[in-house]
């Protein structure tokens, strides 16, 4: 089971020094995030001021409000107001800019070569009673609230004794996430996420050829 401790991301200027982001997660691993050598990115930005997005020819985006109220987002001269969790999709290529009428805000984004990826954001509300599992090609990201972590049910077809070495902590041991730390998903044993809040579930598919 593996989680992304938001903690542990530094943030980098974005690629036209308006603004910072923490990358999450990009394939192939770049060395960093402003040399667009992924195929799939996403990552959290911190926006403070109004100003011009980066461009990324070749890309489709999804950005998304996680914390502040309200983006002004203009698109190719055509402007949409963004609120909080509520998912937008837009090319990468296209002419952005952000006003933010209502103070400052952190977005995630989810950046995709077209015609290779295709990302997807969902907004969901965890419960402490059902466990909310995280499949292979997502990550899940907690917003809002606590929750905590646990490998799932193991596979009743599975020997156990082929499961090689384990870690110092029980296999079964929950783990607690803060806030913004992402859990990535598998579907040997899928992680299950239990408690109260929101998380954003990102899906990236694999939808043609891309980077070898």
């Amino acid at each position: 089971m593996e989680i992304i401790r938001f903690a542990d991301i530094h943030p980098e200027p974005w690629r036209n020094g308006g603004g910072v982001t923490r990358e999450l997660a990009s394939h192939p691993k770049a060395a960093s995030a402003q040399d667009g050598a992924w195929d799939w990115r996403v990552s959290i930005a911190d926006v403070s001021k109004a100003g011009d997005f980066s461009n990324f020819p070749g890309m489709e985006r999804v950005i998304t409000i996680i914390d502040g109220e309200l983006m002004l987002l203009t698109v190719d001269g055509a402007e949409h107001p963004l609120e909080k969790y509520r998912p937008f999709r837009f090319s990468g290529e296209a002419t952005s800019s952000a006003t933010l009428p209502t103070g400052d805000i952190r977005d995630l984004n989810v950046i995709a070569r077209a015609g290779a990826f295709k990302g997807y954001t969902s907004i969901i509300e965890i419960s402490k009673k059902r466990a909310h599992p995280v499949f292979e090609g997502q990550l899940a990201i907690l917003l809002e609230g606590k929750a905590t972590v646990a490998p799932g049910a193991e596979d009743s077809t599975e020997d156990p004794d082929d499961a090689g070495p384990g870690s110092s902590e029980p296999a079964t041991e929950p783990l607690e996430l803060s806030r913004y730390d992402a859990v990535v998903g598998s579907d040997v044993r899928s992680p299950e996420i239990l408690g109260r809040g929101f998380v954003a579930v990102i899906s990236i598919d694999h939808v043609g050829p891309a980077h070898a």
